[in-house]
């Protein structure tokens, strides 16, 4: 691969960030982050990158450090006349507060849309985002990549006999209703009534569970309370065991505990997020092959879309 291709890593997820390295073949570039005794961040690359391609890998999870990290970096490349730089961001934050569903309220998505285009950006590489129509916020390209191209093969190899794929909500259908095609299951809908952030109620179950395995699918796992009310619901209604596969292991407060007291057999989640805490029911599956290949095709002008066939239809 020539070799004005370089890839940097903040400090969110550099583990992630090592694994996409080694898939291309490259080390990763050496790139000095430091904070003052104020709190004030500052970057600087150690290698030259005039006229090179530049990915700069940084999930924009909370604390917001993690986005203002990925801000200064992308300013500091393009004031060290990189000839493009492409954020990689496995996963992105802020993604939630997507439309204005209430008075008074910022549409976070577009604002940090605009200051990672703002800030230098020409390009993002994305996964699983909350809301797919994010990607018309950016006024750059946007490569959104697909983890079900990783979880769907997981569970091709280790099948589940009876199952139905289950979505938690109605704005997942489309994302189960791809899992259930491939999988060759049945597709069920859980409705349910969220009166406030990081609460949500079971309201009723679409479709018919009573004996069957059930996966439940979900883009990330926050607090779990939604997936554990789901879990309960569903085997009320009559269904068996309950897996999930979830992106972006989020899990804050006490999600660990409150899935470890769960009936849930077992989560499978991707390392867009650094898993800082372990569970015995959570298996980690990485996509750094993924995203590896992504790169790889952004700097040869190849498409990406090809890479997932899988979830058109």
């Amino acid at each position: 691969m020539a070799s004005d291709l370089k890839v940097f890593s903040g400090r969110s997820n550099r583990p992630l960030a090592e694994n996409i390295a080694a898939e291309l073949g490259k080390p990763l570039g050496h790139c000095e982050i430091k904070v003052f005794s104020d709190g004030e961040m500052w970057v600087k690359y150690s290698e030259n990158v005039r006229g090179c391609d530049v990915f700069l890998v940084q999930s924009t999870n909370p604390p917001a450090e993690n986005l203002l990290e990925l801000l200064i970096m992308i300013d500091a490349a393009k004031r060290a006349s990189a000839r493009k730089i492409a954020a990689v961001i496995p996963y992105f934050g802020y993604a939630r507060q997507d439309r204005k569903d209430q008075p008074r309220v910022s549409i976070t998505a577009k604002l940090i849309a605009n200051l990672i285009t703002e800030a230098g950006a020409d390009r993002v590489i994305t996964m699983d985002l909350h809301a797919p129509q994010i990607q018309g916020f950016f006024d750059i390209p946007v490569d959104h990549l697909y983890s079900s191209a990783v979880l769907v093969k997981y569970f091709k190899d280790n099948p589940i006999e009876n199952l139905a794929v289950a979505s938690p909500d109605v704005g997942g259908i489309k994302m189960a209703r791809a899992y259930a095609k491939r999988l060759e299951a049945e597709l069920v809908v859980i409705d349910k009534r969220r009166p406030k952030q990081n609460d949500a109620e079971v309201m009723n179950i679409i479709g018919d569970v009573k004996g069957k395995n059930i996966l439940i699918i979900d883009d990330l796992i926050d607090t779990g309370g939604t997936l554990v009310n789901a879990v309960v619901a569903l085997q009320e209604a009559g269904a068996k065991d309950v897996f999930a596969a979830a992106t972006h292991p989020v899990l804050s407060g006490s999600a660990i505990e409150r899935i470890n007291k769960s009936n849930l057999k077992k989560i499978v989640v991707t390392d867009t997020l650094p898993m800082n805490v372990q569970s015995p029911k959570i298996e980690v599956e990485t996509i750094a092959q993924l995203f590896g290949e992504a790169i790889k095709r952004t700097f040869k002008h190849q498409s990406i879309s090809s890479l997932f066939d899988i979830d058109k239809g």
